[in-house]
C-alpha cells in the first residue's frame, strides 16, 4: 500500500533567530569577561574552565563547546583586550589606529602611536603580565607569549616604516634598531608600572611616552645660537 503526500504541509523553516543569535554573543562575552578577570586575579595556571563557567554563569561543557580549550579561551581574551572588541578587524585598521596613518611628521606618526600603546596597555597590560606569570608552568602560555613579543615587534616595525616614508630617523639608527628601540617602548608594562603601580595620570603617561619615541627615534633639533 502506498502512503499520501500532504501536500499542505508547510516546509520546515531553518532556524535562524536574531535573539537566539544575540543571546550566544552574550554568553560567548560573559566568559571571555569571566576568564580575563579570572586569570589576572587567580593567574592562569590556578583558573580551570568549570571556574570560568561559575563565574560566567554557564555550564562548563558551555565554555568547552564556545572555545575548545583554555588556551584557545586566553588567546580570545587577549585577542579581544587587544582590539577592543570582538569585530574581526585588524588593530591598524581600528579608528583609534587611524591617527597614526594620517600623520603627516615623523615626529606626528610617534606622538599618535603613544596614544595607540595607552589605549592598548589600558585594556591589555594586567593580561599581559597573568601570561608571562604562567609561561613557567603553561607551554601554552609561553607560546602565546612569544606570539605576543613578535606581535609587538611587528607593530613596532609597521610605525618605524610609516615614520620613515615622512621623513628621517635619528643619524645612527638603521630601521631594524630603530624597531627594537620601538618595541622596547610599546610594550604595555611601563603603563603597568607608571600608571597602575605609581599613579601616573594617563596623560602623563601618554606624553612622557611620546617624548621617549621622538628622543630616541628622531634626530635631534637643530641648537639655537644664543642672542648677542
Amino acid at each position: 500500500m502506498t502512503g499520501t503526500v500532504n501536500n499542505n504541509k508547510k516546509p520546515r523553516r531553518r532556524y535562524t533567530s536574531a535573539t537566539r543569535s544575540e543571546g550566544a554573543r552574550r554568553t560567548r562575552q560573559a566568559i571571555v569577561d569571566a576568564a580575563g578577570a579570572m586569570f589576572v586575579e587567580r593567574g592562569y595556571a590556578s583558573t580551570s574552565l568549570a571556574d570560568i563557567a561559575s563565574c560566567a554563569g554557564v555550564a562548563r561543557p558551555t565554555v568547552f563547546a564556545v572555545f575548545g580549550s583554555k588556551a584557545a579561551l586566553l588567546k580570545q581574551v587577549l585577542d579581544q583586550a587587544l582590539a577592543g572588541d570582538d569585530a574581526p578587524v585588524p588593530v591598524a585598521e581600528r579608528p583609534w589606529f587611524q591617527p597614526v596613518w594620517k600623520a603627516t611628521t615623523p615626529a606626528a606618526v610617534l606622538d599618535a602611536y603613544a596614544e595607540v600603546c595607552l589605549v592598548i596597555a589600558r585594556r591589555a597590560a594586567p593580561l599581559f603580565e597573568a601570561v608571562r606569570r604562567a609561561t613557567d608552568d603553561a607551554p601554552e602560555a609561553a607560546e602565546l607569549w612569544t606570539v605576543l613579543q613578535a606581535n609587538r615587534r611587528a607593530g613596532a616595525e609597521m610605525v618605524v616604516a610609516r615614520a620613515l616614508e615622512l621623513g628621517p630617523l635619528a643619524a645612527e639608527l638603521d630601521p631594524a634598531t630603530a624597531t627594537d628601540v620601538l618595541w622596547i617602548f610599546n610594550d604595555p608594562a611601563h603603563y603597568a608600572a607608571l600608571v597602575s603601580q605609581q599613579g601616573w595620570t594617563e596623560d602623563t603617561f601618554r606624553r612622557w611616552l611620546a617624548a621617549m619615541m621622538r628622543n630616541a627615534l628622531l634626530p635631534a633639533p637643530p641648537a639655537q645660537s644664543a642672542p648677542e
